[in-house]
């Protein structure tokens, strides 16, 4: 029986640098009989070279689409937009599984072509937790980057945005400047800002939570579903918190936890927000405020509330590949986690998480027009 062959495809998105196998697990791999080929890519944090000494194969960028069928194709982020029918086996997000925006022309791509999608973020082991995210190092950036908003608000004023960032070789060096950032935010606001994060005890924001302590800061306020589920939104608390960090995973409709309405106050103190959970185009998004995903480029946009202006400023970073802030890590560390689900790819219709992940495709392909 020739060996399973994994086809690591190249990301395409902008300034995306993660890769869902690293040079590390791809030694791994190919260790346990599996042929491992890696297509060369420009963004990627990972040189083509360090997958060469792990007995991974270099193919041109791109080569997935003319690959056999019987390859499974490995990625991470959403394929191009492009409308022909896909015939491989695909491991990736899709985010075309909560009605996201055009999620009909994704998903149909698939059975048009006879191909399936084992998606990454339905992956879950025994106890329904998912095997592998990204999610701490996204609940981490995402902090990052709220804090130098804040302070670049209180040093430069509202009307210049915070500029554009790029991925960070480690996480110290990424500390390094939103210490820095707070501090000189700090000397001109006079205080460091309260921090309120939704989501706290999950993987994302544990994250947010750690980045801040590390960057100083002692007022953090640290909500998840006890908090949530004791009163509907919008809560007062988070107009009265200066940064206001997102990290729920949204799974069913649920009240707003901020509007336009309640963020008119006169006594806002809020004046950034990040939504890790990016639910930009989910219809039950529950910070309503923003129709646009950010990008590392153009970070944080201004919020237009009713009322005309105010002296405060408002902006919402919502990138929905925060994790590629810090690459490096957040692949060795995803990548290292779903080892062992890809270890069954070789017979994968007969592995219970990848079982699951391609009843969960079945299902909703049912669901198309």
């Amino acid at each position: 029986m020739a060996p399973t062959t994994l086809h690591v495809r190249a990301e395409t998105k902008p300034l995306e640098h993660r890769s869902a196998v690293t040079p590390t697990i791809a030694k791994k791999l190919v260790d346990a009989g599996y042929t491992v080929n890696v297509e060369r890519s420009p963004l990627s944090i990972f040189d083509d070279a360090e997958y060469e000494p792990a007995g991974a194969k270099l193919v041109p960028t791109g080569s997935w689409i003319d690959a056999p069928s019987e390859h499974i194709i490995v990625g991470l982020k959403e394929l191009p937009e492009e409308d022909f029918p896909l015939k491989h086996t695909h491991v990736q997000f899709a985010h075309c599984y909560k009605g996201q925006g055009g999620w009909e022309t994704v998903l149909g791509r698939f059975p048009r072509g006879k191909g399936t999608l084992l998606d990454l973020e339905f992956l879950e082991d025994e106890q329904g937790r998912r095997v592998a995210a990204f999610g701490y190092h996204a609940g981490f950036a995402g902090a990052a980057l709220a804090l130098m908003a804040w302070a670049w608000q209180h040093t430069h004023g509202k009307e210049q945005p915070l500029p554009g960032v790029t991925a960070y070789d480690n996480e110290a060096a990424l500390i390094a400047d939103v210490k820095k950032a707070v501090d000189e935010g700090k000397a001109k606001a006079g205080h460091l800002p309260r921090v309120l994060v939704i989501g706290a005890l999950g993987r994302c924001g544990r994250g947010a939570v750690d980045l801040c302590v590390k960057a100083g800061l002692s007022d953090i306020l640290k909500w998840d579903l006890p908090e949530t589920s004791a009163k509907p939104g919008p809560y007062q608390e988070i107009i009265e918190s200066d940064v206001f960090v997102n990290c729920i995973y949204l799974s069913a409709k649920i009240p707003p936890f901020i509007d336009a309405q309640s963020l008119s106050t006169p006594t806002r103190k809020l004046s950034v927000v990040c939504d890790v959970s990016c639910d930009t185009t989910n219809p039950h998004n529950p910070i309503p405020i923003y129709e646009i995903n950010t990008t590392f480029t153009n970070p944080a946009v201004p919020v237009k509330l009713p009322g005309g202006s105010s002296e405060l400023p408002l902006s919402v970073i919502s990138i929905d590949h925060l994790p590629s802030l810090l690459p490096r890590e957040s692949s060795e560390a995803f990548s290292a986690a779903l080892l062992p689900s890809l270890l069954q790819l070789n017979e994968w219709k007969h592995a219970r998480v990848w079982q699951q992940a391609e009843k969960l495709f079945k299902e909703k392909c049912a669901t198309l027009p």
